[in-house]
């Protein structure tokens, strides 16, 4: 049964340099990925149409390939049903426009204040794309955007509705309240926001029930909007947010580097330049740890219904600097094959099975029967870091006789 093609795909947007993309959807109850006719179709239409398929396995959808996919090639841009900057990650002074994420410091004022060193300058300023000319404030509560348009946007899909005015600042406002709340109970490195799920209400409060009501009626198994507010029905709308946020990141000192990467340089100034580089990234390190990026996540209707791998054949990326979220072919897909991105980073995808397994129960309710995990389903049960503990303890007897005898000096 063929559903609506505004369902599923109405957030992709146009890849530029090539034609729109064209979308089939079906839902069907084989198991078999199932390529439909293409008569009557025009050959401008994309080469990486999509077919999406409901499924009668565990994983319930799936996003397959119709037409050849080669590797490096965008099969989709998405932008989010809603996206919203983790809490935690303002609160530190990531400072992101509030409706796309889009990192609002320029390339060097984001290096001083991870460096912590006012004075540190940037070689070839000229490439950030920062835009502080075009940046504008929300009259009323002063949340800053990056221009008119995601000013514009936000306040006709839900800022309305969240706006606080000249509460913002006010500890005893309600919205400020609930984002104490959530930031007392989930701390970093953060993975959702309470503040996706006040989005989504307030987009319907604004007159968006009709475009949520067709996207999540399944997920709320209610179609009215005061289920969300009942027991079951909020535990179901924490559920989808929680197994089927998208993580975003944006940077400019990491969009200033990629395009640092990409200058045509003698040798010795590309020397100069990667060895300048390296040294920020370690004065980064020492005075700030691991969090570089404006952090968030998303709600990406088609994005979600990619399954997981632990050998994907894709993978996700915000090469924009903003919430639209690129799905990239790590290799050639074949008609017919199914398109899988890894809920793992590549750390995660090097630990034992049983870590990965334990990881992907934790954080989104499966279990996953990729063909690695197949192939490793005789490994002994244990996490990577038992692993670790075990051949510690192996080595045990030799470490406790050293230990002994520096305890004795």
């Amino acid at each position: 049964m063929a559903a609506s093609m505004c369902d599923v795909f109405s957030f992709c947007v146009g890849v530029a340099g090539r034609a729109p993309v064209a979308v089939e959807v079906r839902f069907v109850s084989s198991t078999k990925a199932l390529c439909s006719g293409q008569a009557g179709r025009s050959e401008t239409e994309s080469r990486a149409e999509l077919h999406f398929q409901r499924r009668q396995s565990w994983r319930g959808k799936g996003l397959f390939a119709t037409q050849l996919i080669q590797k490096g090639e965008t099969i989709f841009v998405e932008r989010p049903l809603v996206a919203a900057q983790f809490l935690w990650n303002a609160l530190y002074r990531y400072r992101a426009c509030d409706h796309c994420l889009r990192a609002l410091e320029k390339a060097e004022e984001n290096a001083q204040r991870l460096t912590g060193k006012p004075g540190q300058v940037l070689p070839h300023p000229e490439l950030c794309t920062v835009r502080k000319d075009l940046h504008q404030n929300c009259p009323h509560c002063q949340v800053t955007y990056c221009s008119a348009e995601c000013r514009l946007a936000a306040a006709e899909q839900y800022h309305q509705v969240l706006c606080s005015g000249p509460s913002q600042d006010d500890p005893l406002h309600p919205l400020n309240k609930l984002q104490e709340a959530w930031r007392s109970v989930h701390y970093p490195p953060e993975t959702a926001s309470i503040m996706l799920m006040a989005r989504m209400v307030a987009t319907v409060k604004q007159g968006q029930l009709e475009l949520l009501r067709r996207l999540f009626t399944e997920a709320l198994y209610e179609e009215a909007l005061s289920q969300w507010f009942t027991p079951d029905g909020f535990r179901s709308l924490f559920a989808l947010v929680g197994t089927n946020g998208q993580g975003i990141g944006t940077s400019s000192l990491s969009q200033w580097v990629h395009a640092c990467d990409a200058l045509e340089l003698k040798p010795q100034d590309r020397e100069q330049l990667d060895a300048f580089i390296d040294q920020l990234y370690k004065d980064i390190e020492a005075a700030t740890g691991e969090f570089l990026n404006c952090e968030g996540s998303g709600l990406f209707v088609l994005q979600s219904c990619c399954n997981h791998s632990c050998v994907p054949n894709a993978e996700t990326s915000f090469p924009e600097n903003n919430f639209l979220l690129h799905v990239t072919a790590l290799e050639d897909i074949k008609p017919g094959e199914e398109i899988c991105i890894s809920y793992l980073d590549c750390c995660q995808r090097e630990r034992s099975r049983h870590s990965r397994h334990k990881i992907l129960r934790e954080n989104y309710l499966f279990v996953c029967s990729c063909p690695k995990c197949l192939a490793e389903a005789d490994e002994p049960n244990m996490t990577s870091e038992e692993e670790e503990d075990e051949e510690e303890e192996e080595g045990e007897p030799e470490d406790a006789e050293l230990g002994d005898e520096m305890t004795d000096v």
